[in-house]
């Protein structure tokens, strides 16, 4: 049966890690370029002192600092290597981030483990019971289909979802991801010219994958797996009244008890 170490991805070759001494600024474009929302910070003896969030670094509007990463740390979300997929799940969940640092002795950083890679694992192992509706969450935010990138680069951001369904007259046309404002250098090009006229309609996916709130949620936590997504926009008749996402279906898998 597999266990972190089997799914862990390891520093500094597969992610980026960051010294508690480096500039908040360096975190800041890390955190912007990829499609990390966290980061983990080791010390100069490669212990784990915590990770960054994007929604908090985002908010550094200065191009030059001499603000250090140590005022930004919270506490992070920690596994063992031989720790079973289930509780690095636990501690994800209860965290709320996407992922959970894999410590050594003395909580050197080996590494982490994110929630997008054993989570088709942990949909194969348990029983999903119950509908969509029984799971989702009925607070949705979502944008328009003429909205700014700029704009909806910071509402994603802001919100702590990766992706976004997309309106048009009060109907569903599209999502947006961070993956997709970082493709191509997009975000990027946005960012740098204030005055684009790029709008969410140039870069949605589109049609949305959906699913209905009658739905069985193993049904959905399928269409997660075989679409490598995170979220789902639960939709009747055009309309959105819910979203499920990994964590949704994590609480149905009962791995936070």
């Amino acid at each position: 049966m597999k266990v972190v170490q089997d799914l862990m991805v390891v520093f500094p070759v597969e992610i980026p890690v960051l010294s508690n001494t480096e500039y908040i600024t360096r975190a800041r474009q890390i955190l912007r370029d990829y499609v990390f929302r966290e980061a983990y910070v080791r010390d100069e003896h490669n212990v784990l002192v915590g990770y960054i969030d994007i929604t908090d670094v985002l908010r550094v509007t200065d191009t030059k600092s001499n603000v250090t990463i140590s005022g930004y740390l919270k506490d992070a979300p920690a596994v063992s290597p031989d720790d079973m997929l289930e509780v690095a799940a636990r501690t994800i969940a209860r965290a709320g981030t996407g992922s959970a640092a894999v410590v050594g002795d003395g909580r050197t950083l080996k590494g982490a483990i994110w929630l997008s890679k054993i989570f088709p694992v942990l949909v194969s192992r348990h029983e999903l019971r119950g509908s969509v509706e029984d799971c989702m969450s009925r607070d949705v935010v979502s944008c328009g289909i003429d909205d700014s990138l700029q704009k909806i680069y910071s509402k994603i951001v802001e919100s702590t979802f990766d992706a976004l369904p997309v309106m048009k007259k009060g109907s569903l046309v599209g999502v947006i991801s961070r993956s997709d404002l970082l493709r191509k250098g997009t975000l990027r090009r946005a960012i740098n010219n204030p005055h684009t006229d790029m709008t969410v309609e140039s870069v949605m996916t589109t049609p949305a994958l959906t699913i209905a709130p009658d739905e069985r949620i193993d049904t959905a936590a399928q269409l997660l797996v075989r679409h490598d997504i995170s979220r789902l926009p639960v939709v009747v008749e055009g309309k959105v009244v819910g979203i499920l996402d990994r964590h949704d279906v994590l609480n149905a898998l009962k791995v936070q008890e």
